[in-house]
């Protein structure tokens, strides 16, 4: 028995015209798409349900490509900095919180982002320590590579001015000597390693909230690291099982790997694109570099704006290379972070000294910052640009600032990767970002911040289409995933996943993308989410 689809506009996006009037669908599968009445003829007998789309539009699923999954759901249920303004809006939330708490808990915030203050000064550990002199306070950037933390994390993490900072981390001081309480990149990993692990009832209530809250913006599936945080793989991986699987929280999760359990999951006998319908291992996640806002992404060339500095290598270019190989060793791809373009060289070094052989795609997630010489190397080879459109909205115009005018040309330069022939799937990288995929694709073919009430167009030759933005967040994440095949499109034998909008997006002013909703979302043919 099945269920007819039809009532609304539906494309396939097989092409970037090709439309339907009905789809017939049975189990977890597309079985054919065509006219209704010949649908009703040919399947007149096992018609069990029918839907009408009332008016809606019906697109393949949309899938975010770059996300962390359970720290999606962190952010729904803990505090929350991400949507404040200044320095002292930030120490405000956080001394309301505390008030809460009791003595010797630890304060965890996250989202905070300077570049949205008038004044950029940075908080320092002094400052909290005014508002919790007896609790640990740890307070991450929006970027995930940079936090500060008060006397008291400190402490508790064993970090003094004696403190040899790790390759790949920066443990900042002043003028002094003093510690200012902002740490970077490999440094957090003091205070990482210093908070207490949470509970299995946390990470569930974690995902649970992520989940509902995708389907809300009618996200069908995500590819997600979380693997190596919250007490180790197995406890992270038992979340997945959890609430996906016996809880039956229906999701499709294509986990991919950290560098740092990739022998966790290797003993469970699982390999690239090993699991089931719902849970799968993808790629060995690897970080290059940092991120432009804590000015640790990995430039050719020093900052514009801090000379003293070109960035964060989290590894050697020697030690990168001896991940990759490693990962070939388990027969795996790498899906590997590098947001500057000498982070996303180092990357393009390694896959060439040791290529793909098994099944799969290499990745290479954010690619910010690039040149002209690296996008000619990179169409060489079997790989994926992970891009997070989303990100051109939140950086200009301070990026240019940043980075330098000259180096503009081949940032965020996604039109440039299309045109040249690459593969690009669309992601947001929640909780840095909010995960509404109209968010970023209202910036991919706007090239403006949907909040800046002047619209300024940063880039404009770099915008993209409808067609292809909304194709980043379908066939793109796809085929980064190797679901080409299954996945992607609304076509027979297709997976029944479907995002349906209340409007027709390729028929309205872009400028109202942030405003269209989902109204529905189908995952293996099942609604799991209907707007009110």
């Amino acid at each position: 028995m099945g269920k007819l689809w039809y009532g609304g506009t539906i494309y396939t996006l097989e092409t970037e015209t090709e439309m339907v009037e009905a789809v017939y669908t049975e189990g977890d599968r597309i079985i054919k798409t065509g006219e209704k009445a010949k649908l009703e003829e040919i399947f007149n007998g096992t018609i069990s349900e029918r839907v009408d789309l009332k008016g809606a539009t019906m697109f393949p699923g949309f899938v975010d490509s770059h996300i962390h999954l359970i720290g999606h759901g962190e952010k729904l249920i803990r505090l929350d900095l991400s949507g404040l303004n200044s320095k002292e809006e930030v120490l405000a939330a956080v001394r309301e919180f505390a008030a809460d708490v009791k003595p010797g808990e630890w304060i965890i915030g996250e989202g905070w982002n300077e570049n949205r203050w008038a004044r950029k000064e940075l908080i320092h550990r002094q400052e909290l320590d005014e508002i919790a002199q007896d609790n640990p306070v740890m307070l991450k950037r929006v970027c995930r590579h940079a936090m500060v933390v008060n006397s008291k994390a400190l402490a508790t993490a064993g970090i003094s001015e004696e403190t040899v900072c790790p390759a790949g981390g920066v443990i900042e001081k002043d003028i002094e000597g003093r510690l200012t309480g902002l740490l970077k990149d490999k440094a957090q990993e003091f205070i990482q390693a210093a908070i207490p692990i949470v509970s299995e009832e946390y990470l569930q209530k974690s995902m649970r909230s992520a989940i509902k809250d995708l389907y809300r913006l009618g996200i069908t599936g995500v590819h997600t690291e979380d693997l190596n945080y919250y007490g180790g793989f197995h406890r992270t991986y038992k979340t997945f099982k959890k609430v996906i699987e016996e809880e039956g929280l229906r999701f499709r999760a294509h986990l991919l790997v950290h560098h740092e359990v990739i022998d966790d999951v290797a003993s469970i006998g699982s390999g690239f694109l090993s699991g089931n319908e719902w849970i799968e291992f993808g790629a060995m996640k690897i970080f290059a570099d940092g991120s432009i806002g804590g000015r640790t992404a990995l430039l050719s060339r020093p900052y514009n704006d801090a000379p003293e500095t070109n960035g964060v290598a989290i590894f050697s270019q020697e030690e990168l290379n001896a991940l990759v190989a490693k990962a070939r060793e388990n027969s795996l791809p790498v899906a590997i972070h590098a947001i500057g373009d000498l982070g996303f060289e180092y990357v393009l070094n390694a896959i060439e000294a040791h290529p793909l052989i098994g099944p799969g795609r290499d990745r290479q997630i954010h690619a910010q910052i690039l040149r002209q010489d690296l996008i000619e190397r990179a169409k060489k080879l079997p790989v994926v640009l992970d891009i997070q459109p989303v990100f051109m909205a939140s950086d200009f115009p301070w990026v240019i600032e940043r980075v330098g005018e000259e180096r503009i040309k081949y940032c965020y330069a996604w039109k440039t990767l299309l045109k040249e022939g690459l593969h690009c799937a669309g992601g947001s990288d929640s909780p840095i970002e909010l995960p509404n995929p109209m968010f970023g694709i209202h910036a991919a073919v706007t090239r403006t911040n949907r909040n800046d009430p002047e619209g300024m167009v940063y880039g404009e030759e770099q915008a993209l289409s409808v067609y292809e933005a909304v194709s980043l967040f379908t066939k793109g994440s796809a085929y980064a995933a190797c679901h080409e095949e299954d996945r992607g499109m609304i076509k027979e034998g297709f997976l029944a996943d479907f995002t349906v909008l209340e409007q027709d997006i390729f028929k309205l002013p872009p400028s109202s993308f942030p405003t269209v909703n989902a109204v529905l979302t189908v995952i293996g043919g099942d609604i799991v989410y209907k707007k009110e």
